[in-house]
């Protein structure tokens, strides 16, 4: 009998795990279970609509999903649909690749106010998730404020700042790019809690911002200062070199005249956003860095402090794992306890990606993140460690337990119909593609792979 498990999670640790599982020398079945009737996890949902090429791993997956004994089970929920105890009785192992689903807060007065929003709800929203489009941006103030020193924080800041050429031959949603288009912002502000030598910007990414039709990028020289810990450090980091070179950079140019501006502050944080029934401000404190024996450096806040007027905040403090029904769940670290992947005190159960190490790293550290756990999955399946549940379970039974359930699950030739749909919208008018949006509009899709 072949080797049958379960992959919780579409995204690039789940394929990655699944191709692993597949390359193996003995026969495996591999059902990959996605809440989402699409797959590719944030490779669709996550990575910005302007940087094409960075989804094109999804290739890489297409070819996954092609090999015989893989199998995609979309608009399927683990803990709502099928338990974790299913999961046990249906499969000799389960592995657990559903990334950090929500943000993590900042935990200041006004976070909450009407107009502070998670970038990831932003990001989601313009990226087409079909969980998010019923929210409101409201980008007629003229300021915009971000918090946060990572990718995100500038995929955030970028996407405010494109210009009509860049932003329509994108695959961001056609609502988002009206409201992009017409906002009223002029200028948007990136808040770094410390220094440029610790911001954790990727070079290209950063160096994007100074290429843009229609925003100047400002920043002030001052803020560009290393301390002793910060100017050493850069020796032994290559991306940091180069980003603090870029800024340098920056700091030379004068403002343009172009319709919008980029101001990127460094070694202030927020303390309060203000507002009565909304967004009006967010009050920031100036931080002194301050380094460790180690020479780690961290942030300090002085008695410096000033206010920013502005009508919106998105906050990019980091990514936060969600705990599942009757998996164990580390709360401090927000990942699943695990020894390099084996999920403590569960034998049978394994983890991948951010719901295993914290979200870190870039799309490629999941595939030798997720070929370390699958190898350990194959090393217990070896030593006889592995057990279904039931041992007469078959793919069919996962089927039929599905439609006794009323769960109506969406197939890969079903997400194939969805991918075809979405493709020919977006060819007339020269862009990849032209999402569907809405739960309605992606299962009807996927269900007329049935009609024909």
């Amino acid at each position: 009998m072949p080797l049958r498990v379960a992959v919780v999670g579409s995204g690039p640790a789940g394929f990655y795990a699944a191709g692993h599982l597949l390359d193996a020398d003995v026969p495996v079945e591999v059902d990959m279970i996605e809440r989402l009737p699409t797959p590719w996890g944030l490779v669709r949902l996550g990575v910005a609509p302007d940087h094409p090429k960075i989804k094109a791993v999804s290739k890489a997956f297409e070819r996954i999903a092609a090999r015989p004994g893989f199998r995609f089970l979309g608009g399927v929920e683990v803990g709502r649909d099928l338990t974790h105890d299913d999961l046990a009785q249906l499969y000799d192992a389960v592995v657990y690749a559903v990334g950090a689903q929500t943000d993590r807060r900042m935990g200041i007065p006004g976070e909450d106010l009407p107009g502070s929003w998670a970038a990831t709800e932003f990001v989601a929203w313009y990226n087409g998730h079909p969980d998010y489009q019923e929210l409101e941006f409201d980008l007629s103030g003229e300021r915009a404020v971000i918090v946060g020193a990572g990718n995100v924080a500038l995929d955030v800041v970028r996407m405010l700042a494109l210009a009509p050429d860049e932003i329509r031959p994108t695959d961001t949603t056609d609502e988002a790019i009206e409201a992009i288009l017409g906002s009223g912002i002029e200028e948007i502000v990136l808040l770094a809690r410390r220094g440029p030598a610790q911001a954790a910007f990727t070079t290209p990414e950063l160096k994007e911002l100074g290429e843009l039709a229609g925003a100047d990028v400002i920043v002030d020289p001052a803020e560009l200062e290393l301390d002793a810990a910060s100017e050493a450090s850069l020796e032994h980091d290559t991306n940091a070199r180069r980003n603090v070179e870029v800024l340098r950079e920056y700091g030379t140019r004068s403002p343009s005249g172009k319709r919008r501006r980029i101001r990127l502050r460094f070694c202030v944080a927020p303390v309060a956003i203000l507002g009565e029934e909304r967004v009006e401000g967010i009050e920031i404190v100036r931080n002194r860095l301050v380094a460790d024996d180690a020479g780690r450096v961290s942030a300090e806040p002085t008695d410096a402090r000033e206010t920013i007027p502005c009508g919106i905040v998105f906050r990019s403090v980091g990514y936060l794992g969600v705990e599942l029904p009757g998996v164990p769940f580390d709360a401090r670290r927000a990942t699943i306890p695990n020894e390099d992947g084996r999920v403590t005190g569960v034998p049978g159960v394994y983890c991948a990606g951010w719901i295993k190490r914290g979200p870190s790293g870039v799309i490629g550290t999941n595939k030798k993140d997720a070929t370390e756990t699958i190898d350990l999955l194959l090393e217990d399946a070896r030593d006889g460690k592995l057990q279904r549940g039931d041992p007469s379970a078959t793919a069919e039974t996962v089927e039929q337990l599905l439609v006794d359930r009323g769960v109506e699950h969406v197939t890969y030739s079903g997400w194939e119909a969805i991918d075809a749909e979405e493709r020919g919208r977006g060819e007339p008018h020269g862009r990849p593609r032209v999402k569907l949006v809405t739960w309605d509009e992606l299962r009807a899709a996927a269900r007329s792979i049935a009609a024909t």
